[in-house]
């Protein structure tokens, strides 16, 4: 199969896995709340998912130069459709009364847990696959387009997932579950087409190399990170704590958290300021959720490539946006003024994930490229682990508090960036 036929397909794969991740998380406030599950136990949800993916992704992307790519795509791509199937069918139980809202929710959980175990199989398989069909000159650029199908997944997600809810099917009402099935059925359709497609490669040699990518969430745009790790020398291991990278490794993991916390309680803000049943929040929530990625991407594809800012400034700069940006949010009241305010925080972090990467890069020499870039991805995917139940703890004892500690958080950080890091070009 040539690479002109693999790749679409390789991009829809790693599309189809990143929107219906962010399609469910972007339903999932709303559908917590009509089953009477505290906000808490919905933030959970994600967090041990997005735990399992850091812990099994690295895994996986050792087990796929061993076993075969398809092998480790098939395997992904099962394990996000059989994922929504069962998220699906419970949460259609506890939408109908069969079963009460926390048994639906706490098998949710187990269906998720699947997903972060078995779902990041893929995205290294993908990208060893199209690697070793590319030439050196190509790779990098394949790989950067590859990695923008998680960016756009965060978009086309929520955006459709307002059109999915299909109310009553005869005396069944699906309501709520509707994008688990429709994004179960559409991976199915995936899986069919590369077990068709692809030829069977377990027994050949293995050229290329996959690296385990950042969980795909609400505001996870990708920076580059995942493309140089699966591309450069990783000769010179690096730790977190190198004096070299330790400064960056501190401001990305704090810039990730409070993008994370936010991210996680913007459903349940809109249902809150808005006043709306959580059954007529979703399409508020998905206009406020594409605003937000739309302007992390706006930022990474059409404002930094024209301007000329190192990293450090980067991340400076994208603080003080993100600062002002998650304040008005914690303060908005209408939807004009949570989808601006989020959409502003969002441009600011934006900026940020870009500059960590860039800095991190720029600290080391080329031949730990791969391993800094390594550890970058780790930390971007990370955030997403705590982060989530964070914001959803501090949203419960007051609605504005995550945006406003995590305002007050990148402020200490502009000072603390300021000082610790180092000006790269």
């Amino acid at each position: 199969m040539t690479a002109q036929r693999t790749f679409p397909l390789m991009f829809l794969v790693m599309l189809t896995i990143a929107a219906g991740n962010t399609a469910l998380q972007s339903v999932l406030p709303a559908l917590g709340r009509s089953l009477g599950v505290a906000d808490s136990a919905v933030a959970a949800a994600f967090s041990v998912s997005a735990l399992l993916w850091v812990i099994a992704a690295p895994f996986w992307a050792n087990r796929s130069d061993r076993h075969g790519r398809r092998a480790m795509i098939l395997l992904g791509v099962g394990g996000f459709s059989v994922s929504l199937t069962v998220c699906g069918l419970f949460l259609l139980a506890g939408i109908n009364g069969w079963i009460s809202g926390a048994a639906a929710f706490g098998a949710f959980i187990g269906g998720r847990l699947i997903y972060g175990t078995f779902g990041a199989a893929a995205p290294p398989a993908v990208q060893a696959l199209v690697a070793g069909e590319t030439t050196r000159e190509e790779r990098t650029k394949a790989l950067t387009l590859l990695a923008s199908a998680f960016g756009l997944g965060t978009i086309l997600g929520p955006a459709i997932a307002p059109y999915l809810i299909l109310g009553h099917i005869g005396r069944v009402d699906v309501g709520l579950a509707g994008p688990a099935f429709v994004f179960a059925a559409f991976g199915v359709g995936v899986w069919i087409t590369v077990r068709r497609t692809l030829p069977d490669d377990r027994r050949g040699a293995h050229a290329g190399h996959g690296t385990s990518s950042a969980y795909p969430s609400i505001g996870g745009a990708p920076t580059g990170a995942t493309v140089t790790a699966a591309t450069q020398s990783h000769t010179e291991r690096v730790g977190y704590t190198d004096p070299r990278i330790r400064a960056w490794m501190i401001a990305g993991l704090v810039m990730g958290h409070a993008q994370a916390m936010t991210g996680q309680a913007i459903g349940f803000l809109v249902i809150d300021r808005l006043g709306v049943p959580p059954a007529q929040a979703l399409q508020p929530t998905g206009l406020v959720l594409m605003m937000g990625a739309g302007a992390a991407l706006l930022a990474q594809w059409g404002v930094i490539p024209r301007l000329s800012l190192t990293p450090r400034k980067l991340v400076l700069v994208g603080l003080a946006i993100a600062a002002v940006g998650t304040a008005l949010t914690g303060l908005a009241t209408s939807l004009y003024g949570i989808a601006t305010a989020y959409a502003l925080a969002s441009l600011g972090f934006g900026f940020t994930r870009p500059g960590f990467t860039a800095g991190s890069s720029l600290a080391v020499g080329a031949a730990a490229q791969g391993s800094v870039a390594g550890k970058v991805t780790s930390i971007n995917g990370a955030s997403f682990v705590l982060g989530p139940s964070i914001g959803v703890g501090l949203y419960e004892a007051q609605h504005s508090l995550p945006y406003l500690t995590a305002g007050a958080a990148c402020l200490v950080m502009i000072g603390y960036c300021w000082v610790a890091l180092n000006e790269q070009r």
